[in-house]
């Protein structure tokens, strides 16, 4: 089978903290990375098409965060997709987990699924 929605990036790495504030600062410290908001922005160039400036995200939810769903790990990839309806529609035939809920923002359409192990993968398709 094809996918018609394939994984053309990561798109950002979303880990649980204690005190995100306090990761943050620690990322900051001993790495550089800028958390001047909620989340560290790391921007990067598509092979594929060179003038497309691409990002991902690395953030810290609080341990009690509900964006994770029903997992129960301590981490969310979040994989940039094209055609993320049509990725749906496909998984859902190859029976895999799909959350019905999709979002959609001015800079993108999200999805979210569940891969065997329980993890809930975050799938955006940016605009």
């Amino acid at each position: 089978m094809e996918l018609l929605g394939n994984v053309t990036g990561l798109g950002g790495v979303f880990l649980k903290s204690k005190n995100a504030k306090e990761s943050a600062e620690w990322y900051s410290k001993n790495f550089g990375m800028d958390f001047t908001s909620s989340y560290c922005n790391l921007e990067w160039r598509d092979l594929n098409a060179k003038e497309n400036i691409c990002n991902t995200v690395f953030s810290f939810f609080p341990n009690d965060t509900k964006y994770f769903g029903k997992s129960t790990k301590d981490f969310m990839l979040n994989f940039r997709v094209k055609n993320l309806d049509e990725l749906l529609k496909e998984l859902r035939s190859s029976e895999v987990e799909v959350d019905e809920k999709v979002e959609t923002y001015d800079y993108g359409k999200f999805g979210w699924i569940y891969d065997p192990e329980g993890n809930r993968i975050e799938l955006w398709e940016p605009k």
